[in-house]
């Protein structure tokens, strides 16, 4: 029980250290940014006269440090690739963290490192972030928790049990919700633009370092690969419908990337993850959602 303690600080404290090293970075940058415009004209308010400053956060569909399945040096992951994207690429402060449910991601110490970072101006230009970005409830979905969701293949059910789904979502909403509250109240008018990820292939693949994610709960509950990729469509399916009402009340300022169908099966380099140029695709949505919202950035 010690070890296991002492291994789980030392997890809590090495993403600590990491998010700070982000933040540090993330300072430099922009006051790299403040010390080019200095002796010239001020920023303004405009974005297109000068670099989008984002703030995200979420799990490894925005922290990915792997190439495919393979651990090659640097990021791949959605904002890795957004950051290379337009003329003059975003600043993005990142505090993502790999394997976060939206839980994770709203939990006490996450959510009052994110209040201190949104809340120090020193972060970005005008006072606030342009918008932020946010990739929740994948995780609370997948992993060893998946079989609580799905029924035994008796022949006679769906595979999918609703009612015990649904209140999953439930909980993935709730997290939502707090995060437009904590918008609101610390840099309100700020746009959120979250997406609903794609339909994976529940087959086994993954990396060395972590999963399988679906496939060990299908196996348990006796479903099949085609059945259980019908029943992870329909998961993911129900994900994006939950989004969709939030972003279709307009008080919660909440934009979702249409994702869901995108990834051709070669495009998945696991069960949960695409390759590089699979992030760069999302990336490129996300690109255009910045547009729509902020202005012609990116094209």
């Amino acid at each position: 029980m010690g070890k296991q303690l002492a291994v789980r600080k030392q997890l809590r404290d090495s993403v600590a250290q990491d998010i700070q090293a982000r933040v540090a970075i993330h300072k430099e940058n922009i006051a790299r940014l403040h010390s080019a415009n200095s002796g010239t004209q001020h920023f303004t308010g405009e974005i297109t006269r000068r670099p989008l400053v984002l703030f995200a956060n979420g799990d490894s569909w925005f922290d990915y440090p792997l190439h495919g399945n393979i651990p090659l040096p640097g990021d791949t992951d959605i904002i890795a690739q957004l950051r290379k994207l337009g003329a003059v690429p975003p600043t993005i402060l990142n505090l993502a963290v790999a394997g976060d449910t939206s839980v994770g991601e709203m939990s006490l110490d996450r959510q009052a490192e994110m209040i201190k970072q949104l809340s120090d101006k020193s972060n970005w230009i005008d006072g606030k972030p342009d918008a932020i970005l946010f990739s929740a409830g994948g995780n609370d979905i997948a992993g060893e928790a998946f079989c609580i969701f799905l029924d035994f293949n008796d022949g006679k059910s769906a595979g999918l049990n609703v009612d015990r789904f649904t209140k999953a979502l439930g909980m993935v909403e709730a997290c939502y919700l707090d995060l437009f509250t904590i918008r609101d109240r610390i840099v309100p008018g700020v746009p959120i633009i979250g997406h609903c990820y794609d339909f994976p292939i529940p087959n086994g693949s993954h990396p060395i370092c972590a999963g399988p994610w679906l496939k060990p709960s299908l196996d348990f509950c006796h479903w099949s690969l085609a059945d259980g990729t019908r029943i992870v469509h329909n998961a993911l399916a129900e994900l994006r419908n939950r989004l969709k009402k939030l972003a279709a009340d307009p008080d919660n300022n909440f934009h979702l990337v249409e994702t869901q169908g995108t990834f051709k099966p070669e495009d998945w380099a696991n069960e949960l993850h695409p390759y590089p140029d699979g992030f760069k695709i999302m990336a490129n949505k996300f690109a255009a959602e910045l547009d729509r919202l902020l202005g012609p950035t990116f094209s």
